[in-house]
């Protein structure tokens, strides 16, 4: 069985695939790609179409590469469908980005389900209590730097274009290696003050036909980068 999606919101071609068997009574499900916008949706669906006779899920997330906030919402269908079915459910094998998350999120990385895919009806909450309030403080500010850290991940990704290409021009320009012209870029961002990408950017632009150059502080700074590395490694010319 296979259930996927159309390309998600990081701008990728990936797409989150779950693919699957049922041995018996159990469902082993491997979703592979990213756990984003429409992540809940796939899911629901492919739990939709087990047979009535399965009463353990189990997913392998090894194959996650990317996670955000969509994520815990993908987690909240699979315990919601543990407890409304009367099944074991788990998620395990979480690594890199993904485990950071549920790190993030305060919940256990070896399997996030523990304590929440209880089976039967969901108990009412009790009244709040100046403790919960403490819990709920706590896990809105893990949300909060975890929202942050994923905003940094979607830059990161959408930079990446234009940084390669500013190292590519500061390789064929100073005749240094890809390193070097990536200290470059990080030396000229800190002694300018200035995003990274968008030192990148100015130098891609500079080396253009007509290109503008860059401003004269990120040119001073940019020379000095090339200067230090020259005396570092005596490979910058």
């Amino acid at each position: 069985m296979t259930s996927a999606e159309s390309p998600h919101l990081t701008g990728g071609l990936d797409t989150l695939v779950i693919c699957g068997r049922v041995d018996a009574d159990r469902a082993e499900l491997t979703p592979r790609g990213e756990l984003v916008h429409g992540c809940s949706d796939i899911l629901a669906r492919t739990l939709a179409g087990l047979p009535a006779t399965v009463t353990r899920v189990d997913l392998d997330m090894a194959d996650v590469h990317f996670m955000d906030t969509a994520g815990l919402q993908f987690l909240d269908v699979l315990a919601d469908h543990g407890r409304q079915r009367s099944l074991t459910v788990t998620a395990t094998n979480w690594n890199g980005q993904p485990r950071r998350i549920l790190e993030l999120a305060g919940l256990d990385t070896t399997d996030p389900l523990t304590g929440l895919a209880v089976t039967g009806p969901v108990p009412a909450a009790p009244p709040t209590a100046p403790a919960s309030s403490a819990v709920a403080l706590e896990r809105a500010e893990c949300l909060h730097v975890l929202q942050e850290e994923v905003e940094q991940l979607r830059q990161a990704i959408a930079s990446r274009p234009v940084i390669d290409q500013a190292r590519g021009i500061l390789m064929a320009t100073h005749g240094c290696t890809s390193d070097e012209a990536w200290h470059i870029l990080r030396e000229t961002s800190q002694l300018s003050n200035t995003k990274l990408r968008d030192v990148a950017a100015a130098v891609t632009a500079s080396a253009e036909a007509d290109g503008p150059p860059p401003s004269p502080e990120l040119r001073t700074a940019l020379q000095r980068a090339v200067a230090r590395r020259r005396r570092g490694t005596g490979k910058v010319t």
